[in-house]
């Protein structure tokens, strides 16, 4: 993406510059993810559409794409192929759309509740769903059945999957870590923050998992017992007094450094293994929902529409907006590096 060109404009939802996908979602944006194949960017809302546009080497965007489910839409995965996208949200299906053949979507999952959290697994060939229902669902989606069904203690809030390592964070504040070998055992352990778990997501290296909380705090989390003095905790997506819950945690594909994106409209690059933040950009009007790297971590998206953070009295239908926006990643904001100490400081 380096032929990336450059804008001289700033407006309040886009302080720093990035660049606008055309045509964005009309309601509240849920989800984004890139194809692991091509800069193919899927978006979910709550205006029941996915939508995918093709995101071009300048920076520019065209729209491929869309299909609806009966309600909102609030997730959404890519087959490790990059032909199919996979969809979940408060209809209570997963959808299975083959987008790049031009195939109508199917339903190849049903629950009892809304379908909070999506991933397709390559190495089991299977979909897994996790919902409010308390449950979280095997699919191969050949079948109508689940291949297996997995009781929960409370209604999924996040999930990330790195096989073997699945983490899923439940509404009582546990955090389900489970072995894909064996997917039948859960081991269960309480969130290291004190307050309501927003987003999860795996290690590159499968050897833990980043917690972050509605109350500006990220956890760092090691599985192996002998690790356990390498967790910590830090504050961002704050502001004085004011605090923000932390939306969405997205590592770099190459790099294993990671982005925050928060309610306080903000995005910020950190590198958990010399403990320092690497860039803290400028904040959007508004929060950020969600957020995503494509496929070889050149571009950074991220939605900037109204999470209902503050509930429905600071959501006004009529002058609400809703964008998507692409930052080319720069290496000095995303490679890792040395910390510099500072005097002393060790």
């Amino acid at each position: 993406m380096a032929t990336f060109g450059t804008i001289t404009a700033t407006a309040p939802h886009n302080p720093n510059k990035s660049f606008e996908v055309v045509q964005p979602p009309t309601d509240g944006i849920s989800s984004l993810s890139f194809s692991p194949k091509a800069n193919h960017l899927v978006a979910t809302s709550w205006d029941n559409q996915v939508r995918c546009w093709e995101i071009q080497p300048n920076g520019g965007s065209v729209p491929k794409a869309a299909m609806s489910h009966d309600q909102p839409v609030l997730c959404s995965a890519w087959k490790d192929d990059g032909t199919t996208v996979f969809s979940g949200g408060c209809d209570k299906q997963a959808k299975m759309w083959p987008l790049l053949t031009g195939g109508a979507p199917t339903t190849v999952g049903m629950h009892d509740a809304p379908i909070k959290e999506i991933a397709w697994i390559p190495e089991m060939s299977l979909l897994v769903t996790g919902s409010w229902d308390k449950t979280l669902k095997y699919w191969d989606t050949r079948q109508q059945a689940p291949a297996h069904t997995q009781q929960l203690s409370e209604r999924v809030y996040a999930m990330s999957v790195r096989h073997p390592l699945m983490v899923v964070a439940t509404a009582d504040r546990n955090i389900a870590v489970y072995n894909l070998a064996n997917p039948q055992t859960e081991y269960k352990r309480p969130s290291p923050l004190k307050y309501q778990t927003r987003c999860v997501a795996t290690f590159p290296d499968k050897q833990g998992y980043l917690v972050g909380s509605i109350e500006g705090r990220v956890a760092v989390q090691h599985i192996d017992e002998a690790q356990q003095a390498k967790n910590f905790t830090f504050k961002c997506h704050r502001d004085n007094n004011d605090i923000y819950a932390v939306n969405a945690i997205n590592f770099h594909p190459i790099h294993a450094t990671f982005a925050t994106s928060g309610s306080d409209g903000a995005y910020n690059f950190w590198d958990k293994d010399s403990k320092q933040r690497l860039k803290a950009l400028q904040r959007c009007n508004q929060p950020i929902p969600c957020s995503t790297f494509n496929s070889d971590g050149t571009i950074f998206a991220y939605a900037v529409s109204y999470d209902w953070s503050k509930g429905a009295e600071n959501h006004n239908p009529s002058t609400a907006r809703n964008y998507i926006l692409l930052h080319p990643t720069q290496d000095s904001e995303v490679k890792t590096k040395p910390r510099v100490a500072t005097s002393g400081r060790k």
